[in-house]
């Protein structure tokens, strides 16, 4: 007979049903139990409890769903339905800001996905829809459940329905953690930022055996698919960190600068990095001589508040820098050619990664500001074979369907057609500076007195002097620092210790900026 509600404690101690409730959520709470939890933390891995505390705010995580269990049979499966069935999941607040969070537990069914476990991912994720708010997922599971069948393989197609369907509407940000193999890596493959751990966490559509089975090469998990891989080679993951706590607190420092969703601004701070603050250094940072590299981060450092400057995909397509970083105290995306690395050319990778930053602030009301000292694309075959026209188009795409405020500055050499994709003003940036070592011109001067004064060349009777006194001239009639503003193609030449105040004053005056696009169902973008 069961205990009248009435009978709810003695004491201070809960009975009747409200101490069955308690028992039942203590299970839950504990899960699989104390050997599980140590073979975790010997792995080097947190508990997937342990990683929501360090995301969230201490006591801010509300549980969704802890008692769902799963209904399957066969296979042992009815002898073994444990509370949560393998996947955490529920929201709470990253500096007072709300988040919602789905975490598989590996110590449940090696945190494969079944139908339940697919059920209750795809309920917070329409949550966090609904609600406007980010969502994070961590990562730490086997793939589908085997013994499921098709049911669990379906629950995956739910995620990625539900991830396209929240693609610019609230950043999703997926943290690895774990194994993720099979169909499963297309999720975080869809959201808009991907974190990983060094020898912990694996991405791969196909694992070793198979890669052994079908091409005979032998390789290990972290060579197939861990996180240097994936930060260096692929461009899968835009971050990799050492161990799970420097990532988690990671996630919450991007989260900082991201809006909730994609109808508010992202989050400003009071500055205290003054906007008037000139940058002397910045003359000594970059050579007048166009042949001579330099660190664009420092240049990118010596601009932003504090000099804090958050980097995405900072170890993938090294030619340009993307990142986040704050200006007077709000947020601004800075996509930068790197000198020093192939000299900052565009090229197929480059052009990819810096599309996608782009398409990714336009959709979180985040200015762009462009930093250019760009000698043009990659010349070769392998990047013409590889398809460098329609990857290039993918930035200028990207540049010319954005609506948020879009600020270039020239520092240095902006050549040909790179400086046309790289935001210039022809394609609908907003403001458009330059410094005085600035060359905007159709290619180098050496390049182009070659061609317009090859005959020239070829008849002096010194073709060496003659060149260089056609490249003088070529020089003196349209490379120079003023021909591109005396043409309007440029607002303004500044001087370079002033460019953090002019740019902050631009950003501001920008800030209520209102574009729309013309009505249609989508772009046909470049693939």
């Amino acid at each position: 007979m069961a205990t009248p509600l009435r009978e709810r404690s003695v004491g201070d101690r809960p009975s009747g049903p409200v101490a069955e409730l308690h028992a039942i959520r203590k299970k839950a709470l504990q899960g699989p139990g104390d050997k599980a939890t140590e073979a975790q933390h010997a792995k080097g891995k947190l508990t997937a409890r342990e990683r929501i505390e360090l995301l969230l705010d201490a006591g801010s995580f509300q549980e969704v769903e802890q008692l769902r269990r799963h209904r399957a049979t066969g296979f042992g499966l009815e002898a073994k339905k444990p509370y949560t069935d393998g996947v955490i999941t529920g929201w709470g607040t990253v500096e007072g800001r709300t988040v919602f969070v789905y975490a598989h537990d590996f110590r449940i069914f090696g945190g494969a996905l079944g139908e339940a476990h697919a059920t209750k991912i795809h309920k917070i994720m329409d949550m966090a829809i609904a609600a406007g708010a980010p969502l994070v997922s961590l990562n730490d599971g086997a793939g589908a459940r085997i013994q499921e069948g098709v049911s669990a393989l379906a629950g995956y197609g739910g995620i990625f329905q539900r991830n396209t369907k929240a693609s610019g509407v609230i950043p999703q940000i997926s943290v690895m953690l774990g194994p993720c193999a099979g169909g499963a890596a297309y999720s975080p493959a869809l959201t808009d930022f991907v974190f990983m751990v060094r020898d912990t966490s694996q991405m791969f559509i196909t694992g070793p055996d198979v890669v052994k089975a079908v091409t005979g090469e032998e390789i290990t998990q972290n060579g197939l698919g861990g996180a240097d891989v994936h930060a260096e080679t692929s461009g899968v993951a835009h971050f990799a960190y050492d161990d799970e706590e420097t990532c988690i607190a990671e996630v919450r420092y991007l989260l900082s600068m991201l809006p909730s969703n994609n109808r508010e601004n992202p989050p400003a701070e009071a500055p205290d990095d003054p906007a008037e603050r000139r940058g002397e250094r910045l003359l000594e940072l970059v050579p007048v001589d166009g042949n001579r590299p330099y660190d664009m981060h420092q240049v990118i450092e010596e601009l932003v508040d504090d000099g804090d400057f958050l980097e995405v995909h900072e170890r993938w397509a090294r030619n340009i820098v993307c990142g986040l970083s704050r200006m007077g105290g709000r947020v601004v995306g800075i996509v930068a050619n790197q000198p020093q690395s192939l000299a900052g050319v565009l090229d197929i990778k480059a052009s990819e990664k810096a599309a996608r930053f782009v398409t990714m602030c336009d959709a979180f009301n985040i200015p762009i500001l462009t930093l250019l000292d760009v000698p043009g694309f990659l010349p070769g075959v392998d990047q013409e074979h590889g398809g460098i026209i329609r990857h290039g188009a993918k930035l200028l795409y990207a540049y010319c369907n954005a609506t948020v405020p879009r600020i270039s500055l020239v520092l240095r050499k902006a050549y040909g057609g790179a400086y046309i994709v790289m935001d210039s003003q022809s394609i609908g940036a907003d403001l458009t500076y330059a410094w005085p070592t600035n060359e905007i011109a159709v290619m180098g001067a050496e390049g182009a007195a070659n061609v317009i004064f090859r005959r020239q060349i070829a008849a002096a009777e010194d073709p060496d002097a003659m060149r260089v006194r056609m490249v003088k001239e070529y020089k003196a009639e349209l490379m120079h620092p003023y021909y591109a503003a005396e043409r309007g193609l440029v607002d303004d030449v500044i001087d370079p210790a002033e460019t953090r105040e002019v740019l902050i004053n631009s950003l501001a005056m920008l800030r209520d900026k209102h574009a729309q696009l013309p009505s249609r169902k989508h772009g046909n973008a470049p693939q």
